[in-house]
């Protein structure tokens, strides 16, 4: 069965639909556009000094821990090797940033390039981290988990690159459902298909160790014409509502203009798609989310939900950190 969206539904559904994404106050009416609007007009997270941060922080994963609000980003030194930086806070847009990394690239398929694109979710006792480990040559998604977010304990790699379903080139992006459906858990991840359209997939565990591809074609592909006719890569990880599965996506179109979409899956069967924005939720627009290590990139990795909003947390051109907000909304 395809997962392509309908391309005629009733009137009847589609109100359905608009109601239900309204109800996760993920998705905003469009005569609220922008859709999202920015907590600030500058960067939360700059480059500094001259080490490990001095080139880039950007693309930051965000978790509660006790009363503090975490936040991991990925940073670059000039040779450009990717490392996580920690940084913490109380009321989600205002950080503090220890002076030291605290996840360095160790392991052979991470040396080189580093550890990049972190996911946060906590199951049971556990922080679980997944990440793009990138050795120059080749990358691939992988797991460390934790219990204090500090020291980590590495798992491996999750999804070898170029031995998926459909999938021929590299792994990354692993947004993790924290509740079971079926007796699995689930995680949306990207891979590359064989026409070059980086798209999303769909993969299955019993453990959060050892993980099955689902599908054997791509869960959410890319749309020609579209905001995300090149690339379709999971943002943070999903949330589970009565009305289904929401995942808050990146698109890039055919020039790599990335922008922020949202996605419904069935909740009871998270490879079936119910509903798809054929508008970006959030696009570039200031200067720092056009100029920077990679031009026009808006890319969302954290989420944190707040008794009046959700704040979205996401890289300004792969250089910066900046967060996003968006309004619970009634639901008649």
């Amino acid at each position: 069965m395809s997962n392509r969206v309908p391309s005629r539904r009733t009137p009847r559904t589609f109100i359905l639909l608009i109601t239900i994404l309204c109800a996760t106050g993920l998705l905003l009416t469009a005569a609220e556009q922008q859709l999202w609007n920015r907590v600030s007009q500058s960067p939360v997270i700059s480059p500094q000094g001259t080490a490990w941060e001095s080139a880039g922080t950007f693309n930051p994963a965000v978790i509660r821990h006790g009363d503090k609000v975490v936040m991991l980003y990925r940073a670059q030194d000039a040779d450009g090797v990717s490392r996580l930086g920690y940084a913490e806070g109380t009321d989600g847009i205002h950080f503090t940033r220890k002076p030291d990394p605290v996840f360095t690239p160790e392991a052979p398929y991470e040396m080189g390039g580093g550890v990049e694109d972190p996911r946060l979710v906590k199951i049971g006792d556990l922080y679980y981290l997944t990440y793009t480990g990138y050795n120059k040559k080749d990358a691939q998604l992988c797991l460390a988990t934790s219990r204090d977010l500090i020291h980590w304990d590495r798992k491996g790699i999750l999804l070898p690159a170029y031995k998926g379903k459909w999938n021929v080139q590299w792994t990354k992006s692993g947004a993790i459902l924290t509740e079971k459906i079926d007796g699995k858990y689930w995680m949306y991840w990207l891979g590359t298909s064989r026409d070059h359209k980086d798209e999303m997939g769909l993969a299955h565990s019993y453990d959060l160790l050892h993980w099955t591809e689902t599908t054997e074609i791509p869960v959410l592909p890319a749309r020609p014409g579209k905001f995300d006719s090149r690339v379709v890569e999971p943002g943070p990880p999903p949330i589970l509502t009565p009305e289904g599965i929401v995942l808050i996506y990146n698109g890039a179109d055919d020039s790599l203009v990335y922008r922020t979409g949202i996605a419904l899956f069935d909740r009871k069967d998270p490879r079936k798609l119910l509903y798809r924005s054929d508008q970006p939720l959030f696009e570039p627009q200031l200067p720092w989310e056009k100029v920077g290590q990679v031009p026009n990139v808006v890319f969302v990795e954290g989420m944190l939900k707040l008794p009046d909003r959700f704040l979205f947390y996401y890289g300004g051109a792969d250089k910066f950190v900046g967060i996003a907000e968006a309004t619970h909304l009634p639901t008649k």
